[in-house]
């Protein structure tokens, strides 16, 4: 598969002392390779997704490989028609993936990695309960036959959610299979799970995106599609570009039938979102998107 633009999902943990000692070397790398996305530095590691041309994230891949303890860092590729990112932001936060449980150390003890081509056995056992780790809009246009959706909307919720329920979804199950889009959330999820004294927990490795690339669609258990947080909205089997759009105003995947509804307005409301937001909210998106519409009819007439 190819596209103009190269698509680059990567993180790994990793104790940094100084994260902002690395920020401005890296975001200077980008910068002067033309890669565009976003990248989070925090003392347990880094993660993100950056787009650009094969030459400018082979670049940026290379430096941060360089980095203390990232030599093996894995990253997941696949390509995109259009720009999937306007900007490039190199952020420092607390944590790489917002959990906060602040006893949680992937770099301690996570869940057992299981290879997409052995994941469809796992999930079929009947002993196993398989469970999606991602939020509800995600799990919405997409997920693996047979698993738990927590209906969380935000991975902050997943431990409360786990501890409410850990009675029921163990019942009569011996093991638990998570995953999630790239692999990253299921690290802290199963070093959760094992903090919580579960012992036989498994993981997806390299998330959905690498299942998806994998694992022939004939073979698959994968149902829908697969959101990435990228102006692609979604990926199908093979990484293919998929056929959601995105609302600007709740960031939420949404379809053709989405935008014909009458709570739809471009950069402004969706259906999902409409009774969320106040007047006041939905006067300032429209005020947005207008000058978003007004920048693009400048760049058009410069060109």
């Amino acid at each position: 598969m190819s596209g103009q633009y190269t698509v680059a999902a990567l993180y790994c943990f990793t104790p940094f002392e100084d994260p902002a000692a690395i920020r401005e070397p890296l975001l200077a790398i980008c910068e002067e390779a033309g890669t565009k996305g976003t990248l989070l530095l925090a003392n347990e590691g880094i993660n993100g997704t950056i787009a650009g041309s094969d030459n400018a994230i082979g670049a940026v891949v290379d430096h941060i490989r360089s980095l203390p303890g990232c030599a093996g860092t894995d990253v997941k590729f696949s390509y995109a028609s259009e720009a999937p990112f306007a900007r490039m932001k190199v952020r420092l936060k607390r944590e790489i993936v917002t959990m906060g449980e602040p006893g949680v150390d992937p770099r301690q003890s996570v869940g057992r990695y299981v290879a997409p081509e052995d994941w469809n056995a796992l999930i079929s056992d009947p002993d196993t309960i398989v469970i999606d780790t991602r939020n509800d809009y995600e799990v919405a246009v997409g997920t693996f036959e047979g698993a738990v959706d927590p209906e969380t909307t935000s991975f902050r919720e997943f431990p409360k959610w786990f501890r409410d329920n850990r009675e029921e979804l163990l019942e009569g199950k011996k093991k638990i299979a998570m995953f999630c889009t790239g692999g990253i959330r299921c690290e802290k999820s199963t070093s959760f799970l094992r903090g919580e004294g579960v012992e036989d927990v498994y993981h997806l490795k390299g998330g959905i995106l690498k299942y998806l690339e994998t694992v022939p669609e004939a073979e698959s258990k994968w149902h829908g599609d697969c959101f990435v947080f990228d102006e692609r909205v979604t990926v199908k089997h093979g990484l293919e570009e998929g056929d959601y759009h995105l609302c600007r105003a709740c960031r939420r995947p949404i379809t053709d039938e989405d935008m014909a509804h009458d709570h739809y307005a471009e950069g402004v409301s969706c259906p999902y979102c409409y009774d969320e937001k106040s007047e006041a909210q939905r006067a300032r998106y429209a005020e947005r998107q207008r000058q978003r519409e007004l920048e693009k009819e400048r760049a058009a007439k410069a060109k």
